[in-house]
């Protein structure tokens, strides 16, 4: 009968004796093991410091995209911080829209933008954001506690891009809110990356929550009862 140990049984020992190779140096430093990356050994000492290096690396790979998301998200708050300020300045309805959508596409890149209002007393020349949306639409927003990002559009609202419609993967819709939700920002793009499911909202919240504040002195609303029925 064997009185061999198993491999198991030699990893238990080690593990319970964690001063065994204090104790036993001229065991360590005899131990060879495989070489990581080619056929020859080399001992444990060595082996655990491939190891470190490894993990080193990994580590400032690591730090290296954590500094570069951090640039990133730096750029982007200064991006929607000067916006906010240009919304903030503007004095006319008409002005602030236009801000909006040039600064959209100059400064964040996003070639399709669409805004709807709904319980407003509309222009006298009617344009674009006074349109009507649908009751679902409405709803689907009214019921929003977050910005939407994905690769489906929210019912029909694909169709408000006209021809660019069948080209667009991927739509960002941000409710407006003052009190009572009010309309949408809507943003699409035919790259199917640029807003995606599991993406962060705090930035499009952001730009929401200051375009609304800007519309509520630029808008009159109705009287909450005319949307009822």
């Amino acid at each position: 009968m064997s009185n061999a140990l198993s491999a198991e049984q030699v990893a238990e020992f080690l593990r319970a004796e964690p001063d065994f190779f204090e104790q036993h140096v001229d065991v360590l430093l005899n131990i060879n093991v495989a070489h990581p990356h080619g056929g020859r050994t080399v001992s444990i000492p060595e082996r655990q410091l491939i190891a470190t290096r490894e993990k080193v690396r990994l580590l400032e790979s690591k730090l290296a995209e954590l500094i570069q998301f951090g640039e990133e998200n730096d750029a982007l708050s200064d991006k929607i911080h000067a916006l906010s300020l240009r919304l903030i300045d503007c004095t006319a309805f008409d002005q602030l829209i236009d801000t909006l959508y040039l600064d959209l596409l100059d400064n964040f890149q996003v070639p399709h933008v669409a805004v709807r209002f709904w319980d407003v007393v509309p222009p006298d020349a009617p344009t674009p954001e006074f349109q009507a949306a649908s009751a679902e639409v409405m709803q689907f927003v009214d019921a929003m506690k977050t910005p939407y990002c994905g690769s489906h559009p929210v019912y029909e609202t694909n169709l408000w891009f006209g021809e660019h419609a069948p080209h667009l993967k991927s739509y960002a819709l941000v409710p407006l809110k003052s009190g009572r939700t009010f309309g949408m920002l809507l943003m699409a793009s035919e790259n199917a990356e640029r807003f995606y499911a599991d993406m962060g909202t705090m930035f499009l919240t952001r730009i929401g929550d200051v375009l609304a504040h800007c519309l509520a002195r630029q808008l009159t609303f109705l009287p909450a009862a005319s949307s009822e029925g």
